[in-house]
């Protein structure tokens, strides 16, 4: 529980800290498929679904908001992400009927092993050299997903309304050569259930939400390579 409310906090320190620009969408040109990008590998990070609480701001309030929503959270760990997870090789289809050499990459992504490069608009904020030439391809397509289950948001001790169901995180096409962003799209998608929420201990109202917020992400990332 610590552990999530100290990543919490560091993440939204470093979203009010930041001194470069957030980078925007880029869109994939009309005839980026006609200019042979060479051979793409796909890249995946699904985190485990989990809940969390922006709002409880510190540590007293947030173990008061995670033992009122505790069987809320047993029920979000085990939502499956077998869905979300499927893309990868749903992605490696779609390039391929594009005339595009694409493979899946085996491995989780794991963009702490990646060495940092200076933050710039229009490129990567790591490198992806190393990488690609293990995998033996010219681009990576990156799909990290940075939170994945439900969200409830609080003011301090008190919640401010149901939780909702999350995917969060960023997806792009990068040329591994110079680390280009050829395509950038980050996605915020939340849907809280229809109806009534809190029904222990399967809460099926916010788990259809889930599954609903899964094919939107899946169906968003899709759509520029279709």
């Amino acid at each position: 529980m610590y552990k999530k409310f100290f990543a919490l906090v560091m993440a939204l320190g470093l979203v009010a800290c930041a001194s470069v620009p957030q980078q925007q969408t880029v869109e994939l040109p009309a005839d980026y498929f006609k200019q042979s990008p060479g051979r793409i590998g796909v890249v995946m990070a699904v985190p485990a679904p989990d809940t969390t609480f922006p709002g409880a701001g510190c540590l007293l309030c947030y173990a008061t908001a995670s033992a009122m929503n505790s069987s809320l959270t047993t029920a979000v760990k085990a939502w499956p992400v077998d869905d979300l997870q499927a893309l990868k090789g749903e992605m490696v289809t779609l390039l391929r009927a594009r005339g595009v050499q694409a493979v899946a990459l085996d491995q989780p992504l794991q963009l702490n092993t990646l060495p940092d490069r200076q933050a710039e608009l229009g490129f990567a904020r790591k490198s992806f050299a190393t990488l690609a030439k293990s995998a033996s391809v010219d681009r990576l397509l990156v799909i990290n997903v940075q939170a994945l289950g439900a969200w409830r948001n609080y003011a301090s001790y008190v919640p401010t309304g149901a939780p909702q169901a999350v995917l969060k995180g960023e997806a792009y096409l990068v040329d591994a050569g110079t680390d280009r962003l050829e395509w950038f799209d980050k996605f915020d998608l939340a849907l809280a259930a229809e109806g009534e929420w809190d029904e222990a201990p399967k809460f099926p109202g916010l788990s259809n939400a889930y599954f609903q917020v899964l094919e939107r992400g899946k169906d968003r990332i899709k759509k520029s390579f279709q």
